[in-house]
Parts: structure tokens; C-alpha cells; sequence
């Protein structure tokens, strides 16, 4: 009942038990995912799971092992121990994460459980993902989110075996990302006044520390994260900042509605654009870095240079920029979200793609058209069944969810639009062989563990499709 599926699974004899007398052997290179094995399990178990040389948990890093991938485990439980080695780091955090799995329900609980035998069953795992991009984006400038839920949201994507958070820092109505030699970023950009008339400010800013551990947080987990600024659209908080950057001069504040505004960086924003996307790349190690470029009023042929201009600073100091829209440079990926035609015409020209269609990535659509469901995007459904088979045309690289925030206020309301559709993805992206039965057959396994990990209660029923 693992999600997402493995590549291979046979059980075998007797288990394996966790006691207080249980510790782990680590082999170099192997150290951050045993402390990562010892911080997710000590919650519940309350076992101090000591590293010892003859310990029964041995983690191995191999470098020489075949057939893995950069993300690929092996997974041996019998009666007297348990054995996880991997090629990569990655890999080991994966393979930690089906150790949790193979535990009790309650091993995902965030206080100490007693009276729970804490076994894992006797089996080989043998587990490497279908596609290498498996991800998640989440717009933090519609609505601001917290470092707490952030740091949350990546446990829950570990557990699910996605490996991309895609940050989306800056947009009309907020700028979160810090940059010291433009501090209007944050004091002006970073709040607006109010949203949609309701008089309420609203905003908020990340630290650079905060930034840092977010990313440090995720690596450990096995998740990149690329993030991005809007470019040359969407700009408008920026705008309020430096008004002098745009293609009109006068003041704006930053914007308090929805929608699309027609403001948007003029060509001699390239030097500030340098500016910003050097201090992203001190943050973010992540070769990756996003552009935007959607949704720009800008003519054509001036759009196009702007972006491929921004394009060329990444390229030029050893990064890939990814957008919404075309660069203009073949190196970079693109993220088609408004149909498969621009995907096709991409991977023609030997480009790389990730899909992101809307009509089966975007989580800030309903899941169904059942009364209950709280505000969102209108002119769509978007079931968890239409995520499972979002089209991934051969060549992707993968696909990711997209979660827009902008009726997004509270954390209990991002994980209910999330789950159980990103479940889906992780498990089509990663299995060998998706199978939609399959998955809704594990689910009902799998909302238990949701439960453990207090997921709103309403996400806990069966993937359902819209009918």
C-alpha cells in the first residue's frame, strides 16, 4: 500500500521491530539521510535510534550500484535488520520515506504514541521513478504563506516522493523575495493595502535566513526548489517599489485586485532585473531558476527580447531558466499550461518540457462541483482522476501542480485543494506503471496516513470523478 507505487516489491519472511534497542549504522556520505531516518521517526516512536557501528539499520551510500538512477533505492527488511543503500543522497531520502510508510500509520504522528508495535514487514524493495521532474508550485505572493506551512508542505512532498517545490515569489499584488540593494522591495512591494475592498492589509516578506533554511529543509528531503520572479508582466508590486522600472513612469500602488494588470517592466529594466536574479541565485543553489513571462501585454517582439535577455544571464553563469512562455533560447524549459499544442511544438524542436496544463494541474479549481467545496478559480473541475492522467507526451521531463493562492488564506485550506490530487501526480509521475485502480485501491490505505498527519478531514474520502 505504498504511494507512490514501487518499481518492484516482494514480500518476504519476518519483519523487522523497532525497539529501544535499535540503532543505525551509517556508511559515509549516508549521514543526512540516517538523521533525517531518526528526526521523522522520533515523534511518535520516541526511540533515540543511536548511530553504532554494529548497528541493525544499516544506511548505505553507494556510488557504484546499478541500475538506481539519481534517485533510485533498495530496500531489504528481514527479522534481523533493515538495509537501505542508494547511489545518491536522494535516493536515500526516498527510500527513508517507504520506511515510514512500511511503519504503522501512527509513525506519522507528530507526538509521542505508546503501546504501538513499531514493525516493519519483510520485504525488497527495489523503487526508481518513471520521470525525473515531479513537482509542485505554490504562489506565495497572491496570498502570503508562513515558514511554518512551507516547511510542512515539504514533508508532505517527501512523503509522496515529489521533488521540485516551485516557489512563485512576486507578482501584481506582492513581492516576497529579499533583496538588500532594493530594500522598496520589501518595505513597499511586500504589502498591499488591501484585497478585493476588504480593507485589510496584507503581505509579508521572507528573510534571506529564512530562504536559506527553507531550501536546506527541503535538500535533505530530496526536493530542489526553483523559484521564481515575474517577468516582464506581473510586475506590478515591483513597479510600486520603483516606479521609474516601467513602461510608464507614474507611481502605482501595489495592486489590490485580481486579474491582470497591464503593468510591466520597460526594456531598461535589465540592469534591475541582473540585480534581482543574482541575489535568487546566491539563495536558490537549484540549477533551475523560473522567469514567468505569461500574461504580458508588452508587444510581441519586446516581450521576447526581455525575456531572452534574462534568459542568457542564467545561462551565461551556469543555470537553466524555465518559463511559462517561450525564451527565445532552446536550453530553456517551458511550462505550457493553456493547451498541448505548444508542448508538442517545444519537444519538436528538441526542447524541455514540463506539463503543466491547467486543465489538470491547477489546484485552485474545485475537485468537484459538490456544494461543499470552499471558494476557488471558477470555469473548471479538476478531479484527482483528471490529475492522474494529465498527458505527458513522450519526452517531458515530467509535470508538476500548480496551487495560485488567491483565494488561499489558511493553511488548512491549501491542503485541502492539495490532497488527494497531489497524491495522484506523485503516484503517476514516479510509478513505472500508473494504474488509476490501482492507486484508488491504495488510497483508502493511504487517507489513513493523511489522517496521522492531520490533513483536513474532508480530504479523506476516495479519489472520486467528475461526472
Amino acid at each position: 500500500m505504498i504511494v507512490p507505487l514501487p518499481t518492484r516489491v516482494v514480500r518476504r519472511g519476518r519483519g523487522f521491530t523497532f525497539d529501544r534497542g535499535t540503532s543505525v549504522r551509517v556508511t559515509p556520505g549516508a549521514e543526512q539521510a540516517a538523521g533525517l531516518l531518526r528526526t521523522l521517526l522520533r515523534p511518535a516512536t520516541g526511540l533515540p535510534l543511536p548511530i553504532a557501528d554494529h548497528g541493525q539499520v544499516v544506511i548505505a551510500l553507494d556510488a557504484k550500484l546499478v541500475g538506481l538512477g539519481a534517485e533510485g533505492y533498495a530496500l531489504t527488511v528481514n527479522e534481523h535488520g533493515v538495509l537501505l543503500r542508494a547511489g545518491t543522497p536522494n535516493g536515500l531520502a526516498h527510500g527513508v520515506q517507504t520506511i515510514r510508510q512500511l511503519l504503522p500509520v501512527e509513525a506519522l504522528r507528530s507526538s509521542r504514541v505508546s503501546e504501538v508495535d513499531w514493525t516493519l514487514p519483510g520485504v525488497d524493495v527495489r523503487d526508481v521513478p518513471r520521470l525525473p521532474w515531479r513537482g509542485f508550485m505554490l504562489d506565495v505572493a497572491r496570498h502570503f504563506q508562513p515558514v511554518p506551512v512551507l516547511r510542512r508542505f515539504i514533508d508532505l512532498m517527501a512523503l509522496h516522493k515529489l521533488n521540485v517545490l516551485h516557489l512563485h515569489l512576486t507578482d501584481d499584488q506582492g513581492w516576497r523575495m529579499p533583496v538588500p540593494r532594493r530594500p522598496k522591495l520589501a518595505s513597499i512591494g511586500g504589502w498591499r493595502t488591501e484585497t478585493n475592498g476588504d480593507g485589510t492589509p496584507h503581505g509579508g516578506v521572507y528573510t534571506r535566513a529564512e530562504l536559506e533554511g527553507l531550501v536546506a529543509h527541503a535538500a535533505e528531503r530530496g526536493i530542489a526548489i526553483m523559484p521564481e520572479i515575474e517577468m516582464p508582466g506581473h510586475a506590478r508590486a515591483a513597479l510600486a517599489a520603483y516606479p521609474d522600472l516601467g513602461i510608464s513612469p507614474e507611481p502605482l500602488p501595489v495592486w489590490t485586485r485580481w486579474g491582470i494588470s497591464d503593468a510591466a517592466f520597460g526594456p531598461h529594466a535589465a540592469g534591475f532585473v541582473r540585480e534581482v536574479l543574482a541575489e535568487v541565485m546566491e539563495v536558490f543553489p537549484n540549477e533551475h531558476v523560473h522567469l514567468g513571462g505569461d500574461e504580458c501585454l508588452l508587444p510581441e517582439d519586446v516581450h521576447g527580447r526581455f525575456l531572452n535577455q534574462a534568459a542568457e544571464y542564467l545561462l551565461d553563469r551556469g543555470r537553466i531558466p524555465a518559463a511559462w512562455e517561450p525564451t527565445g533560447d532552446p536550453r530553456s524549459v517551458i511550462m505550457p499550461w493553456k493547451d498541448e499544442t505548444q508542448a508538442a511544438k517545444a519537444l519538436e524542436q528538441g526542447q524541455p518540457v514540463v506539463m503543466t496544463p491547467h486543465t489538470a494541474t491547477y489546484l485552485d479549481y474545485p475537485q468537484s462541483d459538490g456544494g461543499h467545496e470552499p471558494p476557488g478559480q471558477p470555469g473548471f473541475v479538476v478531479t484527482t482522476k483528471d490529475v492522474y492522467h494529465v498527458p505527458l507526451p513522450d519526452g517531458v521531463l515530467g509535470a508538476q501542480c500548480q496551487l495560485w493562492t488567491e483565494h488561499v488564506r489558511t493553511r488548512k485550506h491549501l491542503e485541502y485543494l492539495a490532497f488527494p490530487r497531489l497524491v495522484a501526480l506523485a503516484d503517476t509521475l514516479w510509478s513505472q506503471r500508473p494504474d488509476w485502480e490501482g492507486f484508488t485501491t491504495r488510497m483508502r490505505y493511504h487517507a489513513s496516513r493523511l489522517a496521522a498527519l492531520s490533513i483536513p478531514a474532508e480530504v479523506r474520502r476516495e479519489p472520486c470523478e467528475h461526472s
